[in-house]
């Protein structure tokens, strides 16, 4: 019974993570036939929600081991997910041109470089984060809360350091605040770990 649990585990991470990049891809691409302005092409180029990823799947395990490789399960389906959509028919590529396409997408990429950078950091990120969530779940990790929050709340920042930071910056100033409101979770969670772990007080004589 166990075993099974644990393989549904698997499946269910590929299966988000699949969704996740899928539906990543297709916000962007939403951008030409919107009169919203281009915010979904900024949303899809966040980067925390890529981190935010294995370590929701690692909060879910105990053990350090599962929680590392559910994060490398999550995060590279999540990138199959996004490249499959890419050169899917819905962005006008044949099937036939998958395989030329997928050479090019992954070793020439786009103004940011080659997409395999990004598949080979998944293969670092992805382990890591997943076992920062196992940690926050397990020991309530403060290392693991800053650098969650922290992903969320300086992306903006980090970016607009190095001139990749697209409009409109409405959508950042979100991310900041939705890093805000992690953060407070962080500490709310805490703070009623320890008045749970607390041992009872003796009753007065």
């Amino acid at each position: 019974m166990a075993s099974i649990i644990e393989s549904m585990a698997y499946l269910v991470a590929v299966a988000v993570g699949l969704m996740f990049g899928g539906g990543d891809q297709y916000l962007g691409s939403l951008t030409p036939y919107l009169t919203l302005g281009s915010w979904t092409l900024a949303v899809s180029g966040m980067s925390a929600p890529w981190l935010v990823l294995p370590f929701a799947f690692g909060w879910s395990q105990v053990r350090p081991g599962r929680a590392m490789l559910l994060g490398l399960v999550a995060t590279q389906s999540a990138l199959v997910g996004y490249f499959a959509l890419t050169l899917s028919p819905l962005e006008g590529v044949p099937l036939s041109g998958f395989p030329a396409g997928l050479h090019a997408l992954l070793l020439n990429g786009g103004p940011h470089g080659a997409n395999a950078a990004w598949v080979v950091a998944g293969l670092v990120t992805g382990p890591l984060y997943g076992l920062l969530g196992q940690r926050w779940r397990v020991h309530r990790s403060w290392i693991s809360a800053t650098l969650v929050t922290g992903a969320l709340c300086l992306e903006p920042f980090a970016r607009h350091a190095v001139g990749q930071l697209p409009p409109p910056s409405v959508v950042w100033d979100v991310e900041v605040v939705m890093g805000g409101a992690v953060a407070a979770c962080f500490v709310i969670a805490t703070l009623a770990h320890r008045r749970a772990s607390q041992p009872p007080s003796a009753p007065l004589a």
